[in-house]
C-alpha cells in the first residue's frame, strides 16, 4: 500500500513531490473500515447458504448478518425480537483494531516526509502531521460506518449509529492515531523527548497489561478444556449440521476475549454475573438457567468453590509483580524512579484492565440476561490495587537483587 502513496524517485530526476496527507490518510480510514466488513459479509453468505443450502432468504440476508457483525464490533448494539443486545464481540473488535492499526502504520509511512523534521521539531516547532491524518482518518471511517448502519440497520435490528461513531473515534484516538504517530516517525521523537521514569512507567504499564491479559485467557482455556465434554453436549442438544456447527464455533470463538476478560475478574476478585440475581466469584457461585452457550460450560458450579482455588487470587499480583520486573531490569533509574515508575505503570495498568472489563458485559438477551458481566466499580479497585502492589513489590525485589549482586561484585 505505501509503493502506491509514494512514488519513488528514479535516478537523474527531481524528487517526487509528496502525495496530498489528506488524501492519503483519507483512503487509509475507508481501507481500514471496508477491509473487516468486506471479510464478514462474505462470511455472512457463507453462512446464508451453509444454513439451509440457499432454501430461504437472499444473499443479500447473509450479507446483512455479516454488515451487522461488523456494527456490533463497533459496540452498536441491536434489537433481536424485541430484546436489546449490547454485549461486545470482543474477537471481532480485536480484529477491527487490527486492522486500523496496521492500516495506520502504512499511513504513517506514506506521510514520514511530511511535516517539519526531527531537528525542527526538537527546537518547538508545532507539527500537525499526525493529528491532521489522524482526523481524517477517522471522518474517512465514520462515512464508512454511517453508510453500513443505513443499509443494514432497518426498524428490526435498530443498531445504535452514535454508539458505532463513539467507538470509531476512540479506536481512531487510541490505534489510529499512535499507529500514524509511530509509521511517520514521530512517535519515537514524542518519546525521546519524555523523561526515562515515565518512558519506564509506560513499559510496566505496557508489559503488566500484556502479561495479565495473557493469564486470563490461559485459565479460561483451562477451564473450557476442563469442561469440553459439557460444551459438546449444550451445542448437540440444538442438533446443528456440520456447517452449522462450524458457524456455531466461529460465532463462540468472537466471544473468547469477553470469556477471558471475565476469567479475569474473578482472578481479580470480584467476580461476575450471568444473569440477574446470580454471581460467578471465588466467594461463591450462584447460577440460574443459563442459554445453551459452549462457553458457559467453563463455569464452576453452583455452591462454594474449593478452598484451593483461593490461592488462584495471588496469580494477577505475582503476574505483575514479573512484569514489572521484566519491564524495568535493564533501566538504570535511582531507586526512587523505579518504585515511582513501577507502581504509576501499575496502576495504569489496572485502570486500562478494569476499562476493558466494562467492554466486555451488557445486555445479553431478554429478562433476566440483560445482567451480564463484571461490576466495573469493583474491578476497577482490585485492579489497580493488584497491579499497583505487585508492580511495586516487583521494583522492590529487583532493587533488592542489585543490590545483592552489587554487593557480590
Amino acid at each position: 500500500m505505501t509503493s502506491l502513496l509514494v512514488r519513488p524517485d528514479r535516478p537523474g530526476t527531481a524528487p517526487a513531490r509528496p502525495r496530498p496527507l489528506v488524501l492519503i490518510a483519507t483512503l487509509g480510514g475507508a481501507a481500514a473500515a471496508l477491509g473487516p466488513l468486506v471479510v464478514l459479509l462474505a462470511i455472512g453468505v457463507i453462512g446464508w447458504f451453509v444454513s439451509d443450502a440457499g432454501v430461504h432468504g437472499a444473499p443479500r440476508d447473509g450479507m446483512q448478518v455479516g454488515a451487522l457483525a461488523w456494527l456490533l464490533a463497533h459496540g452498536s448494539g441491536l434489537t433481536v425480537q424485541g430484546a436489546r443486545v449490547e454485549v461486545v464481540p470482543l474477537g471481532l473488535t480485536a480484529v477491527a483494531a487490527w486492522s486500523i492499526w496496521r492500516t495506520g502504520h502504512r499511513v504513517g509511512e506514506a506521510l514520514s516526509g511530511h511535516g517539519p523534521d526531527a531537528d525542527r521539531i526538537s527546537d518547538g516547532e508545532r507539527d500537525w502531521t499526525v493529528p491532521t491524518a489522524a482526523t481524517a482518518f477517522l471522518v474517512a471511517y465514520a462515512v464508512v460506518a454511517t453508510v453500513v448502519t443505513a443499509l443494514a440497520g432497518g426498524d428490526s435490528a435498530d443498531p445504535s449509529l452514535p454508539r458505532v461513531l463513539a467507538w470509531a473515534a476512540v479506536m481512531t484516538a487510541l490505534v489510529g492515531g499512535p499507529a500514524i504517530a509511530v509509521g511517520s516517525g514521530r512517535a519515537a521523537i514524542w518519546a525521546a523527548l519524555l523523561p526515562a521514569g515515565a518512558r519506564a512507567g509506560a513499559a510496566v504499564a505496557r508489559t503488566t497489561v500484556v502479561a495479565l491479559l495473557t493469564l486470563f485467557a490461559l485459565v479460561f482455556a483451562v477451564a473450557l478444556v476442563a469442561a469440553f465434554g459439557d460444551a459438546a453436549t449444550m451445542t448437540s442438544r440444538l442438533h446443528p449440521s456440520a456447517g452449522e456447527a462450524a458457524l456455531y464455533v466461529g460465532v463462540s470463538a468472537a466471544f473468547l476475549p469477553n470469556a477471558a476478560l471475565f476469567t479475569g475478574s474473578w482472578l481479580l476478585g470480584p467476580g461476575f454475573a450471568v444473569g440477574a440475581g446470580t454471581v460467578v466469584a471465588p466467594g461463591g457461585v450462584v447460577l440460574g438457567p443459563l442459554p445453551l452457550f459452549p462457553l458457559l460450560a467453563a463455569l464452576p458450579g453452583p455452591g462454594t468453590p474449593a478452598g484451593w482455588t483461593g490461592a488462584l487470587l495471588l496469580l494477577a499480583p505475582v503476574v505483575a509483580a514479573v512484569a514489572a520486573v521484566r519491564a524495568l531490569r535493564g533501566r538504570l533509574l535511582g531507586w526512587d524512579q523505579l518504585l515511582l515508575s513501577a507502581c504509576g505503570g501499575g496502576i495504569v495498568a489496572g485502570a486500562a484492565l478494569a476499562v476493558l472489563t466494562s467492554l466486555s458485559g451488557g445486555p445479553a438477551g431478554p429478562g433476566r440476561m440483560r445482567h451480564v458481566g463484571p461490576n466495573s466499580a469493583e474491578v476497577l479497585v482490585h485492579a489497580v490495587a493488584a497491579c499497583g502492589l505487585g508492580a511495586l513489590v516487583g521494583a522492590v525485589v529487583l532493587l533488592g537483587w542489585r543490590r545483592l549482586s552489587a554487593r557480590r561484585r
